[in-house]
């Protein structure tokens, strides 16, 4: 194996890549250092450990969530755009990445073992949960938003997991469709 220099957010990267798809506890130190094409001991220049590495890949891509899909809640455009985009974007993420959804499959993984996990895999959660209800308030009462918001979230994480069982991309994109006809 070639050795090549390797940063921070690379690690998060290939990191995040291997607890989706082998889970937290099948990942080894090892098999991060290989995936990032480094030795072992260099991952340990950047992180103390893997539940440091764990919980900084869970913040990863809870604010790249938070960045570029939950801030669209809130920009300038009209609901029915809003929402067309947000569903792009959690399309393309979730449809272009092996291994479903990182935060859903360590909140099932690791939540009851580890504190700091299950509060920041909450907050993503609830982060989501916040961007929806903003868009369902401009079309609907407060009750009403705020179930529908919690309901979309469960629904589009449950689709996540079903089309990877079934390898059944239509099944996950029936619920952005569902979503986006509540605003035509």
């Amino acid at each position: 194996m070639a050795i090549q220099k390797t940063s921070s957010e690379d690690i998060l990267k290939e990191s995040a890549k291997l607890f989706k798809i082998k889970g937290y506890y099948n990942t080894k130190m090892s098999d991060i250092a290989s995936a990032c094409g480094v030795l072992k001991g260099s991952i340990y220049h950047h992180f103390k450990s893997k539940e440091e590495i764990g919980l900084e890949s869970l913040k990863f891509i809870h604010k790249y969530f938070n960045d570029e899909i939950f801030a669209i809640s809130s920009s300038n455009l009209e609901s029915l755009a809003k929402i067309k985009l947000m569903v792009k974007k959690i399309d393309d993420y979730f449809l272009n990445s092996e291994g479903g959804c990182l935060l859903g499959n360590l909140a099932l993984e690791v939540t009851w073992s580890n504190q700091q996990f299950k509060e920041e895999i909450q907050e993503y959660f609830l982060n989501w949960e916040k961007s929806l209800y903003i868009l369902f308030q401009e079309k609907f009462n407060e009750n009403e938003a705020s179930e529908l918001s919690k309901e979309f979230v469960a629904l589009i994480q449950g689709e996540i997991m079903m089309m990877n069982l079934y390898d059944d991309k239509q099944r996950y994109l029936r619920v952005g469709k569902k979503i986006i006809r509540l605003f035509e």
